[in-house]
């Protein structure tokens, strides 16, 4: 029952043979006939909605009820990870059903000597229940591309990056966050996997740079606020932030070099097998994976592993996010544009969303820094903003877009010609203003 509320292609398959005459339990029977109903109609399951509304017409107040209790069940009872063997077992009472069912109306045929009315019956018989998703069919699925379940969307911590991501991140999409060192790029995927914790989700950090110890650390110093350096002094409060968190969060160090995405893959396979279903995996970052094709030139590894990770976004059904260096030219940028990215520019045209974080010196100082939406499949991109940073705790807060004025000063190269101030073209245009205003009010 479950898997016929959740599961579209399992319904798609067995929907022509499925009928209630299979049960016995009279609520198990409404629900049957009106998934089957609502199928016809709209080419995917009901939704509990459409549920509550059509038990509402049931006249019998003990049926009625049953049918809440049963309904409660099956939607508990869709994660259960014995779901796959209960819906390979249905589709086969089905299979057998039918195939009893044209053998009995075989036998009126045989005596009439229909051969070929037999073999249409048994050939129908052995189709049913066989795999019928041939894809997105346009005309009869406009329901369910309008449903939200369709893109469960994980929300970052920045409502602005979610408006523009209709929600975040959905199942297999795969994100990308550039910036040159020391940037606070990991940082940012620190307050997008405890944002995600904080919501319930389950979170796998995958790590190749630093220790699981210290990435933990660094999680401490979000959930509590208390910089990473001041959390042993504080551990009771570690305790009191972290003891009652809705989601849960597993870190996993791997030596950068000799994990691939197959041991990335296999992993969380195992952490599914042991009843830890992952919602978000992050990966600091995906450039330190190993390929499996070694005799090639690094960009050509490096596509290939990139390739791979989108793909296994895609096959597993989970949002993924990374980071990833900009090149010598890029670090030195306000605003880190798409053609900074180190090892190959492909990067970014495999991911569905990728976004830059520039952060120069004297953004350190004054914990600063600039985004920059580089690519975005689900809305706009080219925008830039601001944003206070404090690499102590990982709290990144997205202040105001930067106007066009704003961006074309701030994105003006740095001047490498004449005598060295050690100013920018953006300090000297700060400079410049002052100046007149000054001279204007003399």
């Amino acid at each position: 029952m479950s898997a016929l509320l959740t599961d579209k292609p399992f319904l798609q398959n067995i929907n022509d043979v499925l009928t209630e005459e299979y049960f016995n339990n009279l609520a198990h029977k409404w629900i049957i006939n009106e998934i089957l109903k609502y199928y016809q109609k709209f080419h995917c399951p009901p939704t509990m909605d459409v549920l509550k509304i059509e038990m509402k017409r049931v006249d019998n107040e003990v049926l009625q009820l049953s049918i809440k209790e049963q309904l409660k069940e099956a939607y508990r009872s869709s994660d259960e990870s014995d779901l796959t063997y209960v819906k390979q077992e249905f589709s086969n009472f089905c299979k057998n059903q039918q195939l009893k069912k044209a053998l009995l109306n075989s036998v009126d045929l045989l005596k009439a000597g229909d051969y070929d009315s037999i073999r249409s019956l048994v050939d129908n018989a052995l189709r049913s229940g066989q795999d019928k998703n041939i894809g997105h069919e346009y005309n009869k699925d406009t329901e369910s591309r309008y449903r939200e379940e369709d893109r469960t969307p994980i929300p970052t911590p920045w409502d602005k990056f979610n408006d523009i991501l209709q929600g975040g991140l959905g199942e297999g999409d795969f994100g990308l966050i550039f910036g040159n060192p020391g940037g606070g790029k990991s940082w940012s995927l620190i307050a997008i996997g405890a944002h995600a914790v904080k919501y319930g989700f389950n979170v796998i950090h995958y790590t190749l740079e630093l220790g699981e110890g210290y990435i933990g650390r660094r999680y401490d110093a979000y959930f509590t606020n208390i910089p990473v350096d001041k959390l042993k002094l504080n551990r009771e409060k570690v305790g009191v932030a972290t003891v009652d968190l809705p989601g849960n969060l597993i870190i996993k160090e791997y030596p950068m070099g000799k994990a691939s995405l197959s041991t990335i893959e296999s992993h969380i396979k195992k952490c599914i097998d042991l009843d830890f279903k992952p919602d978000l995996i992050i990966i600091d970052y995906v450039d330190l994976l190993s390929s499996k094709r070694t005799n090639r030139e690094r960009k050509d590894e490096i596509d290939d592993i990139y390739m791979s990770t989108k793909g296994l976004a895609r096959e597993l059904k989970l949002p993924i996010w990374s980071v990833s260096q900009v090149n010598r030219a890029g670090a030195k940028d306000n605003i880190i544009e798409g053609d900074k990215a180190a090892g190959s520019y492909d990067k970014i045209m495999i991911a569905d969303f990728a976004m830059s974080l520039s952060r120069q010196k004297k953004d350190k100082i004054n914990g600063t820094g600039r985004f920059h939406i580089m690519k975005n499949r689900y809305g706009a991109d080219g925008m830039t903003f601001n944003a206070k940073v404090d690499t102590s705790t990982g709290h990144i807060d997205i202040m105001g877009e930067l106007d066009a004025d704003e961006e074309e000063i701030m994105s003006k190269p740095k001047s490498t010609g004449g005598f060295n101030t050690g100013m920018d073209n953006f300090d000297k245009e700060y400079l410049s203003k002052q100046f007149f205003e000054l001279s204007e009010n003399i």
